[in-house]
């Protein structure tokens, strides 16, 4: 390969968090969630990112695939030839040479499917600004792999994983547990490394820890609490939602035995590598389903409460011993857990107490393993051509709005197409329907990476109207419980919330305290906890968004704006100006405010 050619690699995730990263020279071009281009939710297909290659490059210089638990479930192949459907089309395309092959093998491919949990470390480490980092995944089920133990053989899934890495790519394995389908036999032992006989892709980096159990674990039990208040397993935040009005109950069954530390697992029945099931025949209380809406019971809700409560403890005692294990008190958090942001700051009290740094990839779902696929092969491409000099990126530099940019030309059009307006307007004007409390929904610059709304493709509201929860989850058609964040100035922000030593919050990462006296003043926003899941944002970082809340704030004396993700109940975050001026359509909302051009549209429901 030539020294001095431009290099573009493009990660894939195949799986419910379909996404596509695509990187030239090592930095972003961009990263996209394939739900986001195809209107459909969790599609786990990402053959229209791959498309959009073809607006920056026309090659590849490798494509790189990331997947989920079940892969086979993603990774279809073409009748006759037996090739992966996937570089199948990059081939088609003319991203990657026409060449002849073996099955399923091609010398610009590389399937990373194998290393879930290292994707997901790999993605939180490059993008944290550390050099050196103790690495901690928590998973529902991450990549699978075979296993003897006591002379049975099992196919068993990876759940929590510690890495310890340092720049630019060395990367350790110390710790892993997993977690299978064994026979009654075996349903409730645990087996630990030295009882195991391994094949598993991190014996290069050596003896590690590798602890194979039956029991459901951190996620496992978070997900069969979600399925229990009626939801898809993957629902998880609704859950963490709704935890909050459930109380201590001694009704409820220990979520963890204590004796062994482990899970309760004649509670909570795991499968793998998908879903998990309380057992509510374990006495009455569990199996009261009267209501239409059972999260109206009191047991869905102190059942939430409770594997709140657990297992938030259990991600901060598996943190703890991971610095125990590497000495380095550097941390970076990913997989689905990491994304509990209530949990998130419950670890921050008690890591000041150890002078740890935690870094929380905003990106901790499965999407983010697109970007770590691609970046480990970055550097490994680097070690390979670049004899030894790495060329540094700070990849903390825009780090969420790394979508699509779109222009406004059409802008007149499209508005008319839904039967809107469009009219002059400024942050002035913005701030008089927000205040008469309006729903204005904004859109600009390059959309967010992640599930979080960031002031790029947000729905705003006043946070000072008492009924502004309710009016909202409305609108958006969310559940009664669902509570909604808010955007602060970064300089006001220790005036009004609790950081727990943090400096700023910039990726709405963290449910946090309220100062004394807060609550009253911004209701729409406070959670029945007294909570608020808040971003802080400065100028540097989004101009325009900035200038909007400074001008709310000059008018209220409130530096915060209530935000929540531009998207209605079920949906999709909106990625274009039609999916935008679309959900107005198909909606109460009426305003959308596009700053850089300093344009309201506004569409009446019919």
């Amino acid at each position: 390969m030539e020294k001095n050619k431009d290099v573009w690699i493009a990660g894939i995730t195949r799986g419910h968090n379909g996404s596509l990263c695509l990187l030239k020279n090592g930095e972003v071009v961009f990263i996209i969630e394939e739900e986001r281009l195809t209107r459909l939710k969790y599609d786990a297909t990402p053959f229209a990112g791959m498309t959009k290659i073809l607006e920056f490059t026309d090659h590849l210089d490798y494509l790189v695939y990331a997947h989920t638990a079940t892969r086979a479930q993603y990774c279809p192949t073409v009748d006759y030839t037996g090739e992966d459907i996937y570089y199948s089309l990059a081939r088609k395309l003319g991203l990657i040479a026409n060449i002849p092959h073996e099955q399923n093998k091609h010398p610009q491919c590389i399937d990373l499917g194998n290393i879930h949990h290292k994707l997901h470390a790999a993605c939180a480490f490059y993008r944290s600004g550390f050099d050196s980092a103790t690495a901690v995944v928590i998973d529902g089920a991450g990549s699978g792999f075979e296993v003897a133990a006591v002379n049975n053989k099992y196919r068993v899934w990876e759940t929590e994983t510690v890495f310890d890495m340092s720049y630019p790519n060395n990367i350790k394995t110390l710790y892993k547990n997993a977690g299978g389908n064994f026979n009654d036999y075996y349903q409730n032992s645990i087996y630990r490394s030295d009882k195991l006989s391994t094949e598993l892709w991190f014996e290069e980096d050596g003896d590690a820890e590798v602890v194979l159990s039956t029991h459901a674990g951190i996620v496992k039990s978070y997900e069969a609490a979600t399925y229990y208040c009626g939801w898809h397993f993957i629902e998880a935040g609704k859950t963490m939602g709704l935890a909050p009005y459930g109380k201590d109950n001694p009704d409820v069954p220990p979520i963890w035995d204590e004796g062994c530390n482990l899970s309760n697992r004649n509670l909570i029945q795991a499968t793998y590598p998908n879903g998990a099931y309380i057992n509510k025949g374990y006495n009455d209380f569990l199996g009261d389903d009267s209501a239409e809406d059972v999260t109206t019971l009191q047991n869905r809700r102190d059942v939430a409460y409770a594997v709140q409560k657990v297992t938030q403890q259990k991600a901060l005692d598996l943190i703890l011993k991971a610095v125990e294990l590497t000495g380095n008190k550097n941390v970076v958090l990913s997989g689905g857990y990491a994304l509990n942001c209530v949990a998130n700051y419950f670890y921050l009290e008690e890591l000041k107490k150890h002078d740890i740094n935690l870094y929380v990839e905003p990106i901790s779902s499965d999407a983010g393993t697109s970007i770590g696929a691609a970046l480990l092969v970055w550097h490994d491409f680097q070690s390979q051509f670049n004899e030894g000099e790495w060329k540094t990126i700070d990849y903390t530099q825009d780090r969420m709005y790394t979508g699509f940019e779109y222009n406004y030309e059409d802008l007149e059009d499209v508005a008319e197409k839904y039967g809107g307006e469009v009219i002059d307007a400024t942050n002035n004007d913005v701030v008089d329907l927000i205040t008469d409390r309006n729903i204005v929904s904004i859109f600009q610059g390059r959309s967010e990476a992640g599930p979080r709304a960031l002031g790029n493709r947000s729905i705003l509201y006043d946070p000072t109207d008492p009924d502004g929860k309710d009016h909202v989850n409305s609108i958006k058609h969310r559940e009664y419980f669902r509570p909604f964040a808010g955007t602060i100035l970064e300089e006001d922000v220790h005036d009004w919330f609790d950081l727990r030593g943090m400096e700023s919050s910039p990726h709405m990462m963290y449910a946090v305290n309220c100062k004394p006296g807060i609550e009253d003043k911004i209701p729409a926003i406070i959670h029945v906890d007294g909570t608020c899941r808040i971003q802080t944002v400065n100028r540097q970082e989004n101009k325009h968004y900035y200038d909007l809340i400074n001008e709310f704030k000059s008018r209220t004396g409130c530096p915060i704006i209530f935000n929540t993700s531009f998207n209605l109940g079920g949906e999709p975050l909106v990625e274009t100006l039609d999916d935008a001026c679309r959900t107005l359509f198909a909606s109460e909302i009426e305003y959308l405010y596009l700053p850089e051009v300093q344009k309201l549209v506004k569409i009446k429901n019919p």
